[in-house]
């Protein structure tokens, strides 16, 4: 991809000063005021606005077809709101999406590449945890050690205001009232709710109308329906042989290019075949556990001598599960 296929397409005020200058001088009494004032200072010297990343024509997308071939459904969807955006003066909103699937199909290696591919920062959550809530909105400056949440954290540091969040295994989070992720995720996915966003420990509204949220699962049923509803949901499947070798290749090439080692730009096709067996979540982990390995050998080639692949991590090669 060339630096052309992403342009800025605009800039986005993602908070207000006065509300901050406001807030910066109502934090006195606050058991955290030391780190309020910090955080205040710093959102005034950032300031308001931000960019946003704005795709110069669907071709932007293209690498992803490559990376990531079993979310071709995805990229085709993606590619209808680039367009919309290159041929128009903002960015559409773009729909949340749940892609849902077993372990190990290689959700997260898309979410990482999506964001590359709209040259984006990417930001990843895990939403099993027992404080997800407070990790998206942030918790009461009235806490003792509370710190604001990831999303206000992104729009004070992030260059965008588009980033990728990654809400990892959203059906393993809620179950405590105390601190439900639902509610603030119920917010953030409305764009009439979410550019006012407001961040617990900051009390500053934050506009967050322009952050690209994927959630990953494997249970839909455990997500409630008034988030399903506001998401377009993609059941993922395994990758088929072939794209496994695809993806395999492509990962291979990357840590080789990447990190500048001296191996041959190609694997044989033996260890093609060898590495669309290993699930893709587990793949760039494998190769590079082989390329130490090869190392250590003095080999500038990988065989399949080098790779030690334990069995609960490989998939046999004989090829797709639809799900």
């Amino acid at each position: 991809m060339t630096d052309e296929a992403v342009m800025l397409g605009s800039t986005v005020r993602v908070y207000q000063n006065r509300q901050v200058e406001k807030a910066l001088d109502d934090c006195a009494e606050s058991p955290n005021a030391a780190h309020l004032r910090k955080v205040y200072a710093k959102m005034l010297e950032r300031g308001e606005e931000r960019f946003v990343a704005k795709p110069a024509h669907a071709e932007a997308l293209d690498p992803l077809r490559d990376q990531c071939p079993n979310f071709a459904e995805v990229v085709d969807d993606m590619a209808r709101f680039v367009e919309l955006a290159a041929c128009g003066r903002s960015l559409p909103n773009l729909i949340p999406i749940l892609l849902a699937g077993d372990p190990g199909v290689g959700k997260t290696y898309f979410s990482k590449c999506l964001a590359q591919a709209m040259q984006v920062p990417f930001h990843f959550l895990s939403m099993g945890t027992t404080t997800a809530g407070w990790v998206l909105s942030g918790a009461s400056p009235t806490w003792s050690g509370a710190r604001h949440g990831r999303i206000a954290e992104a729009l004070i540091d992030d260059p965008f205001a588009n980033s990728v969040f990654l809400l990892d295994e959203l059906d393993k989070c809620g179950g405590d009232a105390r601190h439900d992720p639902f509610g603030a995720l119920l917010q953030l996915m409305e764009p009439e709710t979410s550019s006012h966003f407001n961040d617990e420990y900051l009390g500053v509204e934050l506009n967050a109308s322009a952050v690209f949220w994927i959630a990953t699962a494997n249970d839909l049923s455990i997500i409630p329906d008034h988030i399903l509803s506001r998401m377009q949901v993609y059941e993922v499947r395994s990758p088929s042989v072939e794209e496994g070798r695809v993806i395999g290749r492509n990962i291979y090439h990357g840590l080789v290019h990447e990190h500048q080692l001296p191996f041959a730009d190609a694997l044989d096709a033996d260890v093609l075949t060898l590495v669309a067996g290993i699930a893709p979540r587990e793949m760039r982990k494998a190769l590079l556990d082989a390329l130490g390995t090869a190392r250590l050998a003095k080999a500038d080639r990988l065989t399949a001598a080098h790779f030690r692949l334990r069995g609960s991590k490989v998939r046999h090669p004989i090829g797709f599960t639809a799900h």
